[in-house]
């Protein structure tokens, strides 16, 4: 008989065991091992049984164990050391204390975050990404509040048919059985924010808090009793439900999360946040939401968005159009019109926000990275390639500008190293260095902790290379078989899986999302190929493949069948397999236990790519086509590069060559290398490839890094920038873009020339150069006049110009009309050209290029305005 309620009854500890409970509500253990073994040994067998969850293991031990442990000496002492240890954690100053006139808050939101398996509210690269810059912001003490929603299914369970084809389970997640807890009043009661439906309706939502070390971690719930079923279901699934219920996911997580970090703040006395970043635009809503806050202060619309984009930060993280949530017009104008959400603000003014103004942009459609660009002074792309991806695909939001100008600058993104290093590298490493330096080079980074990895033996590597290896064989026969038990597979059926995949073999990984472009299948492309690499008789290789496909991508799923069929093949089985319900469980050992991490993307669609990362750490070596952080990082020695035929506009003829490319690569360089054993049957260039990758992308790859850039690059400028722009300085700016833009269809550049320096040009040569401009009713302290020079191409294009302010002169007699000055170096050999340009200037913009605002010689419209050769 089914039971009309559910409960979940938390278990009550011991006085002397309390501390238990505030280590398993803090996500710190998670990737701090000694806090993890502490919990492994209250019940080795309920620990293994709970998946390394310390709420669920809490929830399942016997009370006469709690007895024993609560008068067991040595355990309480050790409990101590723990929670002391905490403590020590979460209130000593660390880096972002030891720096100056930085934030004294920033609020990051995200619509998924990857902490841990145990919280399971995360489905890609995306939310693993946010977990990380959270965790990483904790180790470096920077006040971070992070926003998210709470997914009652989070994502889906993945399992596999007979067929192989890929089948979703979606199971109920309590709250109460997870590492979080319920926000509160001061007087006990749930707190809540509440957004304005149409019809009247309303949405409510509480408040789940997860500590993530220093940092909370705020998750919004709709599912409470005081909203109607279909407002209950709008936080059910992460990336679930159509238009309108990804709409109010959004409203919700942007909208109600500000509500969330004030209400925060207000409770608990927590630094109100100087900065807001968006971790892409399912959460650019926020902007609006402050922008209304401002406007019950008084200023206008025009005011209340100079000060919100003051301190916001944007970031995309997506390098395809295809991959931007887009609403109808008119579906957003009905949720935040009068009757919705926003009341005082002008409707008008939001979508235009969202209204895609470029060539090519569907007017009727609500663009949310658009907006997310619009609401935010600072933008970046999540590597130096995505950045100028990034910068091409948003050009037609500042027309008249090179790509090269756009203001979207990129933070290659980093990964938690103290998460996703093994317990065994880090070991190896605090023996060579010290097991502080070692965890200041996991959480910090810096070159010279990295550099003592050099002098580890050559055996040592190798041995922890086996051993690693090994962990993972014995996870992936483990995982095969329940697999197969669940595609229908009786036990007489399962014994060749005792021998699938062998630790003394080549072993390659390959796990990430399924979309089409990353290309799961590429390595399918000549199957008697890839079958005789697997089957070498001297030199095989294994594959270990993992991935999801998104629920309503049939395209994708058939791609996973596509796999799991050849994977099937009793011929080729022992070698390589497919593993359903790719997480972050799996992630830990599949990332340590592989030799070689594959990604064979479409370039340069792949934004990052940051699980290459995490095997590198691991001592794993990259085979990847040059997309993402592999692009910036590849450096020859540190694994091996895939030919990419980029100027193959046939799809299937592209797919073709680069498959090519990779089971060459495979042959004839990467299995003959790891093969390669000398006379004391160690591979030395391997095992050199291995260090050499430890040393140079360790520093780099680190989240710990990443946080320290954003910091240093966006999020203290930005709040400088939210200082200095408020109240009346906010209207002064939007007073003064407003004139600009109404007097800049009048500012044109007139005339240019330049002095002779008599015959031809020489090296070193100084030409004398004037420029006439028309300002309108501008003044010269609102413009910037440039100059800018260098190299040309064959077109006359400037290629990375020089560029130098002139200096006003003169005025002519003519209203509006000055001219300008400056010298003109010939500092370059070759063709040399220049061109002037006329950009708006004032203190309080973070780029010239931020109104969008040019003028340039109408002679030269697309090339240089003078060329000497």
């Amino acid at each position: 008989m089914k039971a009309i309620r559910r409960f979940t009854v938390r278990t009550v500890l011991p006085e002397p065991l309390r501390p238990l409970g505030e280590l398993a509500q803090n996500l710190r253990w998670s990737w701090h091992p000694e806090t993890r073994e502490l919990f492994q040994s209250v019940d080795p067998v309920g620990w293994r049984a709970a998946q390394g969850d310390p709420v669920r293991l809490l929830g399942a031990v016997s009370k006469e164990r709690l007895a024993a442990l609560a008068g067991d000496r040595r355990f309480l002492r050790r409990l101590a050391a723990a929670a002391e240890e905490l403590a020590d954690y979460t209130s000593n100053p660390r880096w972002y204390q030891e720096q100056s006139d930085l934030p004294a808050a920033i609020a990051y939101f995200s619509p998924e975050f990857g902490i841990t398996a145990a919280l399971p509210q995360y489905s890609g690269g995306l939310g693993i990404l946010a977990g990380d810059h959270l965790k990483a912001a904790s180790d470096l003490g920077a006040p971070i509040i992070g926003v998210g929603l709470l997914y009652r299914h989070g994502y889906f369970r993945q399992a596999l048919s007979r067929e192989g084809w890929q089948q979703e389970q979606y199971p109920v997640l309590d709250p109460n059985e997870l590492p979080v807890t319920l926000l509160r009043e001061t007087n006990g009661a749930p707190a809540e924010v509440s957004l304005v439906l149409p019809g009247g309706r309303s949405l409510r939502a509480q408040i789940w808090k997860a500590q993530v070390g220093r940092v909370p971690l705020l998750l919004l719930d709709s599912d409470v009793e005081a909203n109607e079923p279909a407002e209950r279901d709008v936080t059910d699934r992460l990336y679930g439900g159509g238009s309108e219920h990804r709409l109010l996911q959004e409203m919700l997580l942007g909208i109600g999360g500000v509500r969330a970090v004030r209400a925060y703040c207000r409770i608990t006395g927590h630094a109100e946040p100087e900065v807001f970043h968006t971790n892409e635009g399912h959460a650019g809503f926020l902007g609006l939401e402050r922008i209304r806050e401002l406007s019950l202060e008084g200023l206008d619309f025009d005011a209340a968005l100079e000060a919100v984009r003051a301190g916001t930060v944007f970031t995309t993280h997506t390098p395809v159009p295809a991959g931007i949530d887009r609403f109808d017009r008119e579906l957003v104008g009905r949720h935040l019109g009068d009757g919705g959400e926003l009341p005082g603000v002008d409707i008008g003014r939001v979508l235009e926000l969202g209204m895609e103004t470029y060539p090519g942009g569907d007017p009727n459609l609500f663009n949310m990275a658009v907006m997310g660009l619009r609401l935010a002074q600072r933008a970046n792309g999540v590597s130096t390639l995505h950045g100028s991806v990034s910068r091409e695909m948003f050009a037609g939001l500042w027309p008249g500008f090179d790509p090269e100008d756009v203001p979207i600058t990129s933070i290659t993104n980093g990964v938690h190293a103290p998460t996703w290093v093994a317990p065994e590298v880090f070991r190896l490493g605090a023996r060579q260095i010290g097991t502080q330096r070692a965890e200041d080079a996991l959480m910090v980074g810096g070159a010279d902790r990295w550099e003592a990895m050099a002098d580890i033996p050559d055996a040592a590597v190798w041995e922890l290379r086996r051993e690693l290896r090994e962990q993972l064989v014995e996870d992936v026969r483990r995982r095969v078989r329940e697999s197969w038990r669940q595609r229908g597979a009786g036990e007489a059926e399962l014994g060749w899986t005792d021998s699938v995949l062998d630790p003394d073999v080549l072993t390659i990984g390959f796990a990430r999302r399924v979309p089409s472009y990353k290309r799961l299948t590429l390595m399918l492309r000549d199957q008697d190929r890839l079958t005789d690499l697997l089957l070498h008789a001297e030199r095989p290789i294994q594959i270990v493949v993992a991935g999801k496909a998104h629920p309503a991508d049939d395209s994708g799923k058939r791609l996973v069948q596509e796999l799991v069929r050849f994977t099937d093949d009793p011929r080729v089985r022992h070698r390589i397999v497919f593993l359903p319900d790719y997480d972050m469980r799996m992630a830990r050992l599949l990332y340590p236990g592989c030799d070689v991490w594959l990604n064979n993307p479409l370039r340069p669609l792949e934004a990052c790519g940051t699980s290459g990362m995490k095997a590198a750490l691991n001592g794993c070596l990259n085979l990847s086509v040059l997309d993402g952080w592999w692009d910036e990082w590849f450096d020859g020695d540190n694994g091996w590069a895939i030919p990419t035929a980029d100027g193959v506009v046939d799809e299937d003829r592209r797919d073709e060559l680069e498959a090519a490319a990779l089971y060459d690569l495979l042959e004839k360089q990467v299995a003959p290398r790891f093969y390669d054993q000398g006379a004391q049957g160690l591979p030395g260039r391997w095992i050199e490839m291995v260090r050499h990758t430890l040393t140079t992308l360790g520093p780099k790859v680190v989240a710990g890094r990443m946080v320290q850039d954003y910091v240093r690059t966006l999020y203290a400028p930005a709040a400088h920038s939210h200082r200095a722009i408020h109240g009346e300085e906010a209207g002064a700016l939007a007073a003064w873009k407003r004139r600009v833009r109404q007097q800049w269809p009048r500012v044109s550049v007139q005339h240019v020339e330049t002095g002779s320096v008599g015959g031809t040009p020489e090296l070193g040569s100084t030409l004398t150069l004037r420029v006439e401009v028309a300002l309108g009713e501008l003044d010269p302290t609102d413009v910037d006049v440039q100059l800018l020079s260098g190299r040309v191409d064959a077109a006359d294009r400037l290629a990375d110009p020089t560029v130098a302010s002139l200096k006003p002169t003169s005025r002519t007699d003519t209203a509006g009309r000055y001219h300008y000055e400056g010298p003109l170096t010939l500092d370059r050999t070759g063709p040399f050209g220049y061109t002037v340009r006329v950009l708006p200037t004032h203190p309080h913009l973070a780029t010239p290029s931020e109104l969008g605002l040019m003028a340039i010689p109408p002679e030269t419209e697309g090339m240089t305005a003078g060329v000497l050769r």
